[in-house]
């Protein structure tokens, strides 16, 4: 530590991240569910009713969380784990990285789903894909007491496995015994069936295991905060709660439909708000801006490295009520993988009235997720009799779902699930034209690989545009039907 570190107040920070979470909390209006300890952190903190992950998958969404930066721009293009080895490019800057240079003890427990480890470098690394939140409190104790001991300020990060599915058809990891954790049961026929699944048994029955994979998960958050109490840091920590992206369900988890990446965030600073519901649009990519800024950081400019576009929302942290910042009225997004085999690119943009997706390889069917399709919600959703000549999930049809235009566009004020696309309505043509423009000059600025024109990538083609009288057709897909060259130079 300097001298001047040293003599500084003390200011921590606890990151902590569930898994395949939805807003399936009480304090986010999840009528039956019992989750007190993250409840009780929304009243004593800020609850912010629009943060959106970049994507809905889990590696891509943890490095967007750890860098600041979109998979697009950082390489975490998919999952991390056994064949499908996406990784983050070694140039990049994370979230331990920054810490550790700025004099932290940082620490990870539990599930990472990131790589590679040399930039990935928690000092104090407890990596685990145990549910068991005993043993996840038991370690968050140890780092406690290890930062006092060397009377050093901390960033913390806890990743649960929960509530994921387990490696079953229908399971949450519900059938052992965990110590020191009361099992919350729940009736099948008491869940409320979100707007993007069917009513059907199968739907029930995962939704109930789901439900107490998540009380299972928000018994280990009140144990790792009491025992942040009881080693007297609580009011020198900022403590953050986010999931990584939304249920593992259709319609939800892979999909940048708002069940999937409008998710809970809920952040309590000392001194801050309490109790309060914060409208403000933020995205993943503002965390990183926002730790640096509560721990005074100010990283040196590192010109190999993507810079982060993210703000702090420190802020903005005491914005209440229905109106919204005027510069925090928009959010953007990008996905590309799942898994290696789901490869289905695609960018947001959502703005508080209207969503719109632009689907770069729209020709393709969209992919199903292993655990997603193995499941008997979606077995019974595929048997389950048709509306009109149309399989349903929930108010989607299937064909709706797998096949998709180049683009949607979504009112979000009539139409709130994003059900019924506007992007060839044309009355919404102007609003259509203006979007698409915000996202592909969004594109440029972060050097999307997935910026096409005539099925190819502009930044791949960037270096012949031009020599010897090379264009490229200003249109998204080449066309078997008009295979010729435009002359018409792309701007």
């Amino acid at each position: 530590l300097t001298i001047l570190q040293s003599i500084m107040p003390k200011k921590n920070i606890v990151l902590i991240i569930a898994d395949d979470l939805g807003r399936n909390l009480g304090c986010y209006g999840e009528p039956i569910i019992q989750t007190p300890h993250i409840d009780s952190l929304a009243s004593s903190g800020v609850k912010f009713d629009n943060a959106f992950a970049s994507t809905a998958s889990c590696s891509g969404s943890r490095s967007v969380i750890y860098t600041g930066l979109h998979t697009h721009e950082n390489g975490q293009y998919g999952l991390q784990h056994t064949f499908h080895h996406f990784m983050t490019h070694d140039h990049v800057e994370t979230l331990p990285q920054l810490f550790n240079n700025g004099g932290y003890l940082t620490g990870i427990i539990g599930k990472i789903h990131v790589g590679p480890t040399a930039i990935y470098n928690w000092t104090v690394n407890n990596e685990s894909g145990t549910r068991d939140v005993q043993w996840i409190a038991d370690r968050s104790k140890d780092f406690f007491r290890l930062s006092k001991e060397k009377d050093q300020s901390f960033c913390l990060t806890v990743g649960y496995m929960d509530p994921h599915r387990d490696n079953t058809r229908g399971g949450f990891a519900n059938n052992q015994e965990y110590p020191n954790v009361n099992k919350v049961v729940y009736d099948p026929k008491q869940v409320q069936i979100p707007h993007f699944l069917n009513d059907l048994p199968a739907v029930r029955d995962e939704l109930a295991e789901y439900f107490q994979s998540i009380s299972r998960m928000d018994q280990g958050v009140g144990k790792i905060l009491e025992n942040l109490k009881e080693a007297g840091l609580e009011k020198d920590t900022l403590v953050m709660f986010v999931s990584d992206n939304g249920s593992p369900f259709l319609n939800s988890k892979t999909t940048l439909y708002d069940a999937g990446v409008r998710l809970p965030m809920i952040v309590k600073v000392p001194g801050g708000p309490a109790g309060t519901t914060n409208p403000t649009m933020v995205s993943y990519i503002d965390i990183v801006p926002t730790f640096l800024d509560f721990a005074g950081i100010k990283p040196p400019h590192n010109p190999a490295a993507p810079t982060r576009r993210g703000r702090s929302m420190l802020p903005i942290l005491s914005q209440t009520g229905e109106q919204i910042p005027q510069d925090w009225q928009e959010v953007y997004g990008s996905h590309t993988f799942h898994e290696l085999t789901n490869y289905y690119p695609t960018r947001f943009l959502r703005t508080n009235r209207y969503k719109y997706h632009r689907n770069i390889c729209w020709k393709l069917d969209f992919p199903f997720s292993a655990d997603i399709y193995a499941s008997k919600s979606w077995e019974a959703v595929r048997d389950s009799p048709s509306l009109n000549g149309e399989i349903m999930i929930g108010q989607r049809s299937l064909t709706s779902y797998i096949r998709r235009g180049a683009e949607e566009l979504y009112d979000l004020e009539s139409d709130p699930h994003e059900v019924k696309n506007l992007a060839k309505e044309k009355e919404f043509q102007d609003l259509v034209l203006e979007m698409r423009g915000k996202v592909e000059k969004w594109q440029k600025e972060t050097n999307d690989p997935w910026l096409f024109r005539d099925g190819v990538s502009l930044r791949s083609m960037a270096q012949y545009i031009g020599e010897d009288g090379f264009t490229i057709q200003d249109r998204f897909d080449f066309e078997l039907e008009k295979p010729g060259s435009n002359k018409t130079v792309l701007k």
